[in-house]
């Protein structure tokens, strides 16, 4: 292999892994404020305050944030708009925000247009350069493919968690509680990702947003057909002045109902998802065994003859 080719293909890795650990590490605690500090406020020494953040945070951040404005610059409005909206379904995850997936995006792309460049110069060859530029391009889509397993699994969790939390709701209810007040309870005494967005509606009420307003953007941000149907059926009960204990009764049965239709629907699925690694994995290994005998006696035997 070409010097030239290894070692920028070990520089272009190793940026790759220092980005990547910058990203993710964990941030060190920064210390309270002192109040005698701020009554009596020193004299600013921009060199030292520099100087007492990390290493990360003094070289890498910058240049996250420079790429990032770079792939917002180069990338469309609506694009960058459905990215912020994938991050909001997924809930946010620990250190996945917008600028940091975009810097990571674009660094991918320009790692593989590099890596295609240094093989064009070092040794041309189309398969060559194919092959860096499909490394680019996976490490483009990259986020977006963990960001949508993220949906996915946080959107199968709260629609497995969905009715049971209509049954407490129900049930705080029917005890003499109110609407915010049972989702206020249901949020301090239980956990996960449904429990944290009641928890979000509940500081959106008491900040002043009307209660259907903030169930509305509880549907959006989790974006589950069966949640929104919820929110609607909520909606006109409180329209029409139905009782609400009454509407969320029939809104649990029919949760159970679809819960217990979409396991199925999963199930019919594996039989198709299966036949693949069986064509290709297990039925190989079969034929190995049952007709590797039979062959090597039949070769056995005509070399006899």
């Amino acid at each position: 292999m070409n010097a030239a080719l290894l070692i920028g293909s070990t520089a272009v890795l190793g940026s790759l892994l220092a980005l990547w650990w910058a990203v993710t590490g964990a941030r060190p605690a920064r210390a309270g404020v002192d109040l005698r500090d701020v009554r009596r406020p020193p004299a600013l020494d921009l060199r030292a305050a520099t100087l007492q953040r990390d290493l990360g945070e003094r070289t890498l951040e910058p240049l996250v944030a420079r790429l990032a404005l770079l792939a917002r610059r180069y990338t469309p409005r609506g694009r960058v708009t459905r990215l912020e909206q994938r991050l909001l379904v997924a809930g946010t995850p620990d250190g996945w925000t917008l600028e940091r997936v975009l810097a990571v995006k674009a660094l991918f792309a320009l790692a593989g247009a590099a890596l295609a460049l240094l093989r064009l110069i070092a040794a041309p060859s189309a398969a060559g350069v194919l092959l860096a530029l499909g490394i680019g391009a996976f490490g483009f889509f990259a986020p977006d493919l963990l960001l949508r397993i993220k949906t996915d699994n946080r959107q199968q969790v709260i629609r497995r968690a969905l009715a049971d939390t209509v049954d407490q709701l129900t049930i705080g209810v029917q005890a003499g509680l109110g609407l915010d007040a049972a989702i206020a309870r249901l949020a301090a005494t239980t956990e996960g990702p449904l429990a944290a967005e009641f928890a979000r509606v509940s500081q959106d009420v008491r900040a002043g947003m009307r209660r259907g307003d903030a169930l509305l953007a509880l549907s959006d941000r989790v974006q589950l057909p069966e949640l929104r149907q919820l929110v609607v059926a909520l909606a006109q009960a409180e329209k029409l002045g139905v009782p609400v204990a009454q509407t969320m009764n029939v809104q649990a049965a029919e949760l159970r109902v679809k819960r217990r239709q979409h396991a199925e629907e999963q199930a019919m699925k594996l039989p198709v998802k299966m036949l693949f690694p069986m064509m290709f994995c297990i039925m190989p290994c079969l034929f190995i065994v049952i007709l590797g005998p039979a062959a090597i006696s039949i070769v056995q035997n005509l070399s006899r003859v």
